[in-house]
């Protein structure tokens, strides 16, 4: 398969980035989060709401199941995706990996103001975003076949860098 897979906190710049590139490729792009609000019909801080952060890893494992059997794809997952084992293998069986890492204070930055984003509801976003930062990007790293930094650069000049390593691992 030869799918593309951002993983990354939120407010890395997942979807933006996977865009803007499947723009440039002329591929077709599909966020996860964004599937499943289609199948379901509501907003994913609601079904955090009704069914806990549990009930929605279920329904992220299967729309990343039904993405990863897609070919030729650039998907956004969202920033837990990577929790699950199974989740891991789906795209790293399917495609090439990229974490967009990004530092804490940038995320926050990104997101401050965002209210759909149901972990970053409580009393210190910042914080949270410290913690996901240390649980996750061990897992990110691991998963990633690039790594990505994100900070000053503009989403083109990241969509640059990325489409020049894919070009240098093609003619590899």
């Amino acid at each position: 398969m030869n799918n593309i897979y951002f993983i990354g906190l939120m407010g890395a710049g997942k979807t933006t980035i996977g865009r803007l590139l499947a723009k440039q490729m002329g591929r077709e792009f599909y966020d996860s989060d964004h599937e499943i609000e289609r199948k379901t019909g509501v907003k994913i801080p609601l079904i955090f709401e009704l069914e806990g952060e549990s009930g929605f890893r279920k329904r992220e494992t299967t729309a990343i199941d039904e993405l990863s059997q897609l070919d030729n794809v650039i998907v956004a997952t969202g920033g837990g995706a990577v929790l699950l084992q199974e989740n891991r293998d789906y795209l790293k069986n399917t495609g090439k990996v990229i974490y967009l890492r990004a530092k804490v204070n940038d995320l926050y930055q990104r997101t401050r103001n965002d209210k759909s984003r149901p972990l970053l509801q409580g009393a210190n976003p910042k914080q949270k975003l410290e913690q996901l930062y240390v649980a996750r990007d061990p897992i990110y790293s691991a998963l990633a076949d690039y790594i990505v930094d994100t900070g000053a650069q503009s989403a083109n000049e990241i969509t640059s860098r990325i489409e020049q390593l894919l070009l240098e691992q093609a003619e590899s």
